[in-house]
């Protein structure tokens, strides 16, 4: 009889297909890009967890060796008749075999129970946990193992790091022994679904949909994606477009901008379905100029770059805060003259003071607007800042108050189709002005690469020289943001007659 592993066996919970060409057509995937995780600074969550639930350091962590699963499950049967934690433990019952993150012995009247632990880098248990979870307590029963609890470990994100490598606390479990017991019997219907699907000449006919993406990203798509029709302007173009509206035009057959009723649509929809179909571009300069008109020069443009850890690495910091490491800064002065400044860490020690300080020196001893582009994000670092260093909050707290938002801006009186339903200023720069563009920029392009090219630049073996290089990569990208910010002002507020 066919053996399935966890992961194989919740690929069948996606999506039968996919657990066709995982066991017959695996050369077929496509990769999903991810950071380098040598690169990885944090300390990785399981890790943490081996030392937060043995601090004795007394367990055991089973390791496949070449493959051989066999070994791993005979070493684990052995293990789990000895009194200390075992970590990775293989267990193996019922058509499933499944690694348990943390196995901990409870001694009851001198015989050994086990309360399993799943440990999940997420702040919340989310229903694909469940079905772990579910999948894990079938093959422990299966497989003999007693066992009295089956629990998620999630992150707590309201637990603050004191330092020093102590980490208690940083988990938070949620009890799900009786749920998963209860689904015994609807896991082995799984496994014997799966095996017929798994015994198929060919895959299941199914067509890709929104299961592609749930709970992750398909490393399939592609493949079964191929030859299918899109639309040439998706509906989901639209901005803040419901998932049940697109489904629910897909039931009538709408799946192209041209074929959706405006009546359906609320004005901003409409817009963006008019001018996409049009192929125009919508510029209320009238309108641009007048939310604009009560902040004249001397104006400022702020940008921040964050990084976060699930496992915070300084003291002081939550898991999964966004810590900000870099900023950019534009003035533009009452004669129209132009100025720049900016801050970046790549000490590799924790940036947050340093950067509240250069803040500080930038912005604090003005009174001009500061213009960010979805500005929440900016206000709310910095009174994270100013929650952290009592003898700047006064400061911190009045540059945050002083911030404006330019993307409404955006969003109520420019659109060109290119955006294709959004405003991230990514999308309304090259619109807006084509002369710029972040696809000119040499590594750095964006918010995911900045945040992987400070790891690389922290990272103790990158060499000095990749180094510099990286600090000129992430420079140059947050200049941009904000030199962004500065040539969409200009539009928007009529100043084109000035050189910036």
């Amino acid at each position: 009889m066919r053996n399935f592993s966890k992961s194989k066996l919740l690929a069948f919970r996606q999506c039968p297909k996919r657990l066709w060409l995982e066991i017959h057509r695996p050369e077929l995937k496509t990769a999903v890009e991810s950071g380098d995780n040598r690169l990885q600074i944090g300390v990785h969550v399981g890790e943490v967890a081996r030392r937060v639930y043995d601090p004795d350091q007394h367990g055991v962590t089973v390791e496949v060796q070449d493959g051989d699963i066999a070994s791993a499950i005979a070493k684990s049967r052995s293990l789990l008749h000895s009194p200390h934690p075992v970590f990775e433990a293989a267990l193996s019952g019922g058509g499933v075999t499944a690694f348990a993150d943390a196995m901990l012995p409870q001694l009851r009247d001198g015989s050994i129970s086990w309360r399993m632990v799943e440990v999940k880098s997420s702040t919340t248990v989310k229903p694909y946990h469940r079905d772990d979870v579910a999948v894990q307590a079938y093959a422990a029963t299966e497989a003999g193992v007693p066992f009295d609890q089956v629990a998620v470990a999630n992150i707590d994100s309201s637990w603050i790091y004191p330092g020093h490598g102590e980490y208690a606390g940083l988990f938070k479990e949620s009890d799900l022994t009786a749920e998963a017991l209860s689904r015994h019997d609807e896991v082995a219907t799984w496994v014997n679904q799966a095996r017929g699907v798994a015994d198929l000449t060919s895959a299941p006919a199914i067509e890709t949909g929104s299961h592609c993406d749930d709970p992750f990203a398909c490393t399939f798509y592609e493949h079964c994606s191929q030859g299918q029709t899109t639309a040439d302007r998706p509906v989901y173009w639209l901005p803040r477009i419901s998932a049940a509206k697109v489904n629910e035009w897909a039931g009538r057959g709408i799946e192209d901008l041209k074929d959706v009723p405006p009546e359906e649509l609320n004005e901003v929809q409409r817009r963006v379905l008019e001018h996409t179909l049009n192929g125009s571009t919508y510029f209320d300069q009238a309108g641009a100029q007048q939310d604009l008109a009560p902040f004249a020069p001397p104006i400022q443009f702020l940008d921040f770059e964050t990084i976060q850890f699930a496992v915070p690495i300084w003291a002081g910091t939550r898991p999964y805060q966004q810590i900000p490491f870099q900023f950019s800064l534009h003035n533009v002065l009452a004669d129209g003259q132009l100025e720049h400044h900016d801050f970046l860490d790549l000490s590799g020690s924790d940036p947050s003071f340093a950067f509240a300080k250069a803040l500080i020196e930038a912005c604090g001893e003005k009174d001009w607007p500061i213009f960010a582009y979805n500005a929440s994000f900016e206000r709310s670092r910095i009174r994270e800042l100013a929650s952290r260093f009592e003898a700047d909050r006064d400061t911190l707290i009045g540059i945050s108050n002083r911030i404006q938002d330019l993307l409404p801006v955006a969003r109520t009186r420019f659109y060109h189709p290119s955006q294709k339903g959004s405003w991230s200023i990514k999308a309304v720069l090259p619109a807006a002005v084509p002369s710029l563009r972040y696809g000119d920029l040499t590594g750095v392009q964006d918010g995911g690469m900045a945040m992987d090219a400070f790891l690389e630049a922290l990272h103790p073996q990158t060499e000095a020289s990749r180094k510099e290089e990286l600090r000129t990569q992430l420079l140059a990208y947050c200049k941009l943001d904000t030199y962004a910010m500065v040539k969409l002002w200009q539009l928007f507020a009529s100043r084109m007659d000035w050189e910036l």
